[in-house]
C-alpha cells in the first residue's frame, strides 16, 4: 500500500503490475461500503496485462473515519480521482468504477475527458431524472431510502444491523448472512462513511449527462440485477453515444466477485481494442 497526498487528503492506493507494452494503467475506484481491497479477486488476471492502480477513496479504509464533518460527497470523491490521476506519472488512463464509484467515473468523465483513455462502468449507482425516466417521482428511490435507514442504524451504533439492512436492500433478503467473515468485516471497517452517502445529495443523472460523455465507453451489468441499478445502467448505456454492454449471466451487483474469470475476460478483451 501506497498514499499520496491529494487535495489535503492522504490517499491510500495498490500499485500492482508493470503492463504490457507501455499501456496505460487501469486506475479502479471501489463502491459503497468498500476499499480498495474489493478488487482483490480480478487483480490477479487484469494484472498480468496491466498495470492497475486502485485507490481508497476519502474516508473509507484504510481510514477509520468518525462519519463527522461535511468532507464526504460525490463531488468531493470526484475532485479526489481527478487529482489522483494528475499526480500519477502517465496520463491518460483507463478509468474502472464500480456502483457509487461508477457514479464518481462518470462525472470525472465528463468534467476531464483529457485524463481518460477508456472508461469502463460496472453497474453505476444513482437515480434518474424525468429526461431519462418520464415515470420517476420526485426524491430519493426506494434504494436510497433504505441506505438512509442503513445509515441511521450505524450511527446509533447498531453497526452489523445497518450493513444487514443495507446487504438486504441491495442482494435481497438474507444477503447480510450468506457473507462469510471477510466479506462482512470489508463492509464493517467503512461503515461510517454510509453516514456520509446519507447526506451526500449526489445529483440525479440526466439524458445531458449521458450524452455529454465522449471517452469510449463499456457498461458491465450483472444480469440478475433488478431495481434501481438495472434502471440505471440501461438508460445511460442507451443514451451515452458508441457504448457497449455487456452482462454477465448467473450474477449481480457484485458481479466482478460472482463471476471474476468472465469479467475479466470482458475488462480485458475491451482494453486490448484500439
Amino acid at each position: 500500500m501506497q498514499t499520496i497526498n491529494v487535495n489535503g487528503y492522504d490517499m491510500a492506493y495498490l500499485d500492482i503490475g508493470q503492463g504490457v507494452g507501455g499501456g496505460p494503467p487501469l486506475v479502479c475506484v471501489h463502491g459503497s461500503l468498500c476499499d480498495f481491497r474489493i478488487w482483490s479477486s480480478v487483480l490477479g488476471p487484469l494484472t498480468r496485462k496491466h498495470r492497475v492502480i486502485a485507490p481508497s477513496l476519502r474516508h473509507f479504509f484504510p481510514d477509520h473515519w468518525d462519519g463527522v464533518g461535511d468532507t464526504y460527497s460525490i463531488a468531493q470523491h470526484v475532485d479526489d480521482v481527478i487529482g489522483f490521476i494528475e499526480k500519477l506519472d502517465t496520463r491518460p488512463v483507463d478509468l474502472m468504477g464500480h456502483s457509487r464509484g461508477g457514479h464518481i467515473c462518470f462525472r470525472v468523465a465528463q468534467r476531464r475527458p483529457d485524463l481518460l483513455r477508456k472508461l469502463i462502468l460496472a453497474e453505476p449507482g444513482g437515480e434518474l431524472d424525468a429526461t431519462l425516466d418520464p415515470a420517476c417521482k420526485p426524491g430519493p428511490s426506494p434504494l436510497a431510502t433504505r441506505i438512509a435507514a442503513s445509515a441511521e442504524l450505524i450511527a446509533k451504533g447498531d453497526i452489523d444491523g445497518g450493513l444487514q439492512l443495507f446487504m438486504d436492500a441491495l442482494e435481497g433478503p438474507g444477503a447480510w448472512k450468506r457473507l462469510p467473515a471477510t466479506a462482512k468485516q470489508l463492509l464493517r471497517d467503512n461503515a461510517t462513511t454510509l453516514i456520509g452517502q446519507m447526506r451526500d445529495q449526489r445529483p440525479p443523472f440526466s439524458k445531458a449527462d449521458a450524452e455529454s460523455i465522449k471517452t469510449p465507453t463499456l457498461f458491465i451489468g450483472g444480469a440478475n440485477t433488478k431495481g434501481t441499478l438495472r434502471q440505471a445502467l440501461d438508460a445511460l448505456s442507451a443514451n451515452v453515444k458508441g457504448a457497449r454492454t455487456a452482462m454477465i449471466p448467473g450474477t449481480t451487483h457484485p458481479m466482478f466477485e460472482q463471476a471474476p474469470q468472465k469479467y475479466c475476460e470482458i475488462v480485458l478483451a475491451y482494453l486490448a481494442e484500439d
